[in-house]
Parts: C-alpha cells; structure tokens; sequence
C-alpha cells in the first residue's frame, strides 16, 4: 500500500486483506467555555460505541504520547511509541489505515507522527463520516486482537518536528520559513474564547486554517483546491505549522505532503505551550492573507 489517502470504496474491499490494521485516532476534545478550559478526554467510549469494523483505538492521549511533556499529545519517544504499537497488533508487515470519528484531524496527527519515524500509513478520507455515509457496516463494543509478536522498526525520519527556539527564530526573521497557524480566524485573531493561556497567535505568523482544506463531507479537497486554501505559491520557503496542540496543524502537514511539499515541520508544543510561557510574545489581529 503506497497511497496515502484512501476511500471508503477502497478500504472496503481491503478490508480483510492481510496485515491490514484499522487505527481510529479520536480523542474527545471539548470547546472552551472560557480562556484557558482545556478539556481533553479519551476517545475510547465513543469508539466503544461505534467504529469501522475490526478497527482498534489509538488512545493519543493516554498513550500514545510522552507523559512528562509540559503540554498535551506529544511526541513519545521512539521506544514507548514502538511499544504501543506492538500492543495495536501493528508490525513491520502491516498495513495501517487510521481514521477518526471527527474532524480528521486526530487521523492526521497519528499519520504525521508514524511518518516521522519512518512507518507508512494512509488516512481514509472522510473517515467515520465516510464510511456510514457509504452505507458501511459499524461495529460497536470492544475489538478483541492480539499485540504483534515484535514492535514495529522505528526510524528517526529528521525535518518533521520544530522545537520552541527554531519557531522563535523564524518568529524573529532570523531563520528563513513560513510560520503558518492552523487554527480558526477568531482564535487566531484572538476575538474568541481560547483554550489556551493567551489569547492571539505567534508574531509573524499566516493564518490558513485547516479546516478549510474539506469539504462539507469531511474529505480532503482536490489538490488545487488545497493549494489555493493554503496559499502554497506564495510560499517559497520551508513552512512551519503550528496550531493549539499540533492536532489541526498535522491535517495541513498531510495536505502540503500531498500537494508534494517536503519543506514543512510541525510545532509539536503549538500553543499550548508557547501561550503558557509569559515571556513569549502573542499577538492579536488578523494577518495578511
């Protein structure tokens, strides 16, 4: 499997072809009630109570990610996360397909997070919303599997994440790039409520939101459709993305990898750890388009 964007027309007629294994990546984020509710909870129960069938949950929040971070769903270390993969049944012969139940940001976080250490997958376009859509059956209760014998071959794949100092220097005009946010326009111009310490966005920053990058069935647009919504002619040099927690901002990582953009890096820490330092500058206010 080389694609990495699949349909449900496609999945479902793989669906029981050997080493296929069905990730759902869901975590239940919840909105803000007012500055600085962060709400994050598991999305096991809802896909207890429903996922695509056969399909095991990769819990992002309470295991897939580095729990001394000072902040939400970051990266593991190769170890754990090779670990938690053995335990989701996932090998070097498997093939692995995430989805979510949601916005199809969670299934793009997993993805970008495997590709960073060199372990391929594709997301099924649309995800949940697709597939019941499509008429597909869905299954509920827990999948019973077995973990894989041995842990998948991770590899360090460099260029995929960008720590605090390397954004402050693009931030700055010292280090060349595009440091472009993910999220809303209302949160990035700080007129809404925002679950994070501060209001605004990081200086110097473009806002496309990634939202913008499917349509009304939750499936990624075409590819010029995608170049237009991320503006990427008017971007020359390497991107940085961020947005709240590096979730939104890994949907626009997968459409500039898709539109063939290799030059892009994913702030992991995004705002939740950039707003929580005082010292850091925010800003608020619409940016150029």
């Amino acid at each position: 499997m080389t694609a990495l964007l699949v349909n449900v027309a496609w999945l479902a007629a793989n669906l029981h072809a050997p080493h296929l294994v069905l990730l759902d990546a869901t975590v239940d984020l919840r909105a803000p009630r007012f500055d600085g509710d962060y709400q994050a909870f598991s999305g096991e129960p809802g896909w207890r109570a429903e996922h695509l069938p056969g399909a095991r949950h990769a819990d992002l929040l309470m295991q897939l990610h580095a729990p001394q971070a000072p902040y939400s769903f970051a990266m593991p270390a190769t170890a754990q996360l090779a670990l938690g993969l053995q335990g989701l049944g996932v090998d070097d012969r498997s093939h692995i397909v995430i989805y979510d139940r949601a916005d199809g940001f969670w299934a793009a976080r997993l993805w970008w997070m495997l590709r960073s250490v060199g372990v391929p997958a594709a997301i099924l376009d649309g995800g949940l919303q697709a597939w019941r859509n499509a008429g597909q059956p869905i299954e509920t209760g827990p999948v019973n599997h077995a973990p894989a014998t041995a842990a998948p071959t991770l590899c360090v794949q460099p260029g995929h994440w960008a720590s605090l100092e390397q954004v402050r220097a693009v931030s700055e005009g010292r280090t060349p790039g595009h440091l472009i946010c993910a999220l809303s326009p209302a949160v990035f111009d700080g007129s809404a409520t925002t679950r994070y310490s501060r209001r605004g966005h990081i200086p110097n920053s473009l806002n496309r939101p990634a939202r913008h990058l499917f349509d009304d069935q939750g499936r990624y647009h075409p590819p010029q459709v995608l170049a237009e919504r991320l503006g990427v002619a008017q971007l020359p040099q390497p991107i940085v993305l961020y947005c709240g927690g590096g979730i939104s901002a890994a949907a626009s990582a997968f459409a500039l990898t898709l539109l063939g953009r290799h030059d892009v890096t994913l702030y992991d820490g995004s705002l939740q750890q950039w707003s929580a330092a005082p010292a850091l500058p925010m800003t608020t206010g619409a940016a150029p388009a």
